[in-house]
């Protein structure tokens, strides 16, 4: 079975005109590629497939290069129209100490009165002409609102044009039970979470170990924390929210957010499993592309931490060699290892950073790409079998949509969780265990699990029954059924956009 692509669908709304009379939805997603990349995922699965007219906000800031790349690099249908933001001034409102979280949440917080003008001005001249647009159609008032999890005061923009508000929540739907009930846990701990002996109690699913909460909440003193917790609060606003996973995927947490009586009593919405929202692979012609396409099914490991996941230079080196003792085939995505507090902005020529001659003893085993690539194209090519991976849920829904199996390297943020569940409920990923008093995973442990993931039979004492690669194909299957038509996750989506077509005249 083969998922539907983007560009068939693009043709498919071509020679459908666009009906005006159909809702028109405003996307606003959180600064940020791994916010970015599946709210544009939705913007265009509600214009190819649901004929429904959507305004997608990006924001001006130090990734708007990043961001244009991307949004210049795909066919857009034609009725998804992108606003540029214009770029504000946050400077009186931080210090070099302020915390990444709230940084991103007063961008946020400086541009809502600029989408507030550009709502209002729907409904004012009931058509929309803007120099900021990607495209010079006119639009008609804007009908619903979609917001980043971490946008919840654009809530506010909505009541007062009295329009219906949701959330697209594109993090794992795991992350969301925890979040709705953070409130109780705010009022009850004393003291920091991570500092907690036991697990941390969520109504309706699995104990949460304090080490793997999510960096927002690991400090409850900072900034950070105190923007966390007031999104979270206002959860409850939200007319519906939209979870970027599926049924098969996710199960017990949609259950326990749909009939678990605690949560249900702290007024969670109705929740729209509507993903796995991954974008359809291109063609490319880069070099890489063509060393992939000489090597045998399932033979390559794929190792890549994210945009923003950098490792130490001792842990850099524990890597390298550890790839180089497994003996198996990799793609590695590199990035200049520097210490936590050292400046990102440095060059990045491998050979700087590697052990000596690396690159020449792997030729044609391994090869290292520095700092990025098309990851969706390496993931979906035939010989790519494993996938290192740090395990944010963009890459995580990637990996399985292609039928890879992982092994989880988690760093920061909601990983820690993902990794877990991936390991322990899902079943398509084996996690690093650092044994190392330095926090240091050692070139040996790192060729092991290589080879266990990239070599069929290959089990030891820790890992029997060792199965990830039939389980990933399993869910592979799973996922690509839930977004086609007829799916749980398609129908999911065509349930609340006819709920929003039914409703769009009464604005």
């Amino acid at each position: 079975m083969e998922v539907i692509q983007d560009q068939k669908m693009i043709k498919n709304v071509d020679q459908e005109p666009h009906n005006i009379n159909n809702p028109h939805v405003a996307i606003l997603p959180c600064p940020g590629m791994s916010h970015l990349i599946p709210h544009l995922e939705l913007a265009k699965r509600l214009c190819n497939f649901h004929d429904i007219q959507v305004t997608f906000f990006v924001y001006t800031t130090e990734a708007s290069v990043a961001q244009s790349h991307y949004l210049n690099s795909q066919p857009l249908p034609e009725s998804l129209h992108v606003y540029h933001l214009p770029s504000r001034d946050i400077s009186p409102f931080v210090t070099d100490s302020t915390d990444v979280f709230t940084r991103t949440t007063i961008i946020i917080r400086e541009s809502l009165p600029d989408v507030q003008s550009y709502i209002l001005s729907s409904f004012d001249n009931k058509k929309v002409d803007d120099d900021t647009s990607d495209s010079s159609t006119s639009l008609s008032p804007v009908n619903v609102l979609v917001a980043d999890c971490f946008v919840t005061d654009s809530f506010d923009i909505a009541d007062k044009v009295g329009i219906p508000k949701y959330i697209f929540f594109c993090p794992a739907a795991d992350l969301f039970p925890f979040m709705i009930y953070l409130t109780i846990l705010d009022s009850q701990v004393q003291g920091e979470f991570v500092h907690l002996k036991e697990p941390i109690q969520i109504p309706g699913c699995k104990p949460l170990p304090p080490a793997d909460i999510v960096e927002q909440v690991r400090n409850r003193k900072i900034e950070g924390y105190k923007w966390f917790l007031h999104h979270a609060s206002r959860f409850p606003l939200a007319d519906g929210i939209l979870l970027n996973t599926s049924q098969d995927l996710e199960s017990k947490t949609i259950k326990a957010l749909r009939e678990d009586p605690t949560l249900r009593q702290l007024g969670t919405p109705c929740v729209y499993p509507v993903g796995p929202l991954v974008r359809a692979p291109f063609a490319e012609d880069e070099h890489y592309m063509k060393w992939l396409n000489q090597k045998p099914h399932d033979s390559v490991i794929y190792i890549s931490f994210g945009s923003e996941g950098i490792l130490s230079p001792e842990q850099t080196t524990e890597l390298a060699w550890g790839l180089e003792l497994s003996q198996q085939r990799f793609i590695w995505v590199a990035r200049n290892p520097v210490e936590a507090s050292s400046s990102l902005s440095v060059g990045n020529n491998p050979d700087e950073y590697l052990p000596h001659e690396y690159q020449n003893r792997i030729n044609g085993v391994g090869l290292v790409i520095p700092s990025w690539a098309p990851q969706v194209e390496i993931l979906s090519h035939s010989s790519v079998g494993g996938f290192l991976s740090h395990c944010g849920w963009n890459s995580t829904l990637e990996s399985i949509f292609h039928g890879v199996p992982m092994i989880a390297w988690p760093l920061y943020g909601e990983q820690r969780s993902n990794a877990a569940m991936l390991e322990e409920e899902i079943g398509v990923a084996v996690r690093v265990k650092v044994k190392s008093d330095n926090g240091v995973v050692g070139r040996e442990e790192i060729a092991k699990l290589v080879r266990l993931l990239m070599e069929e039979g290959n089990e030891d004492n820790d890992h029997k029954d060792f199965h990830l690669r039939t389980r990933a194909k399993q869910l592979q299957k799973l996922m690509i059924q839930a977004v086609n038509e007829g799916g749980s996750s398609y129908n999911s989506l065509s349930e609340i956009a006819n709920e929003w077509k039914t409703g769009c005249n009464l604005v």
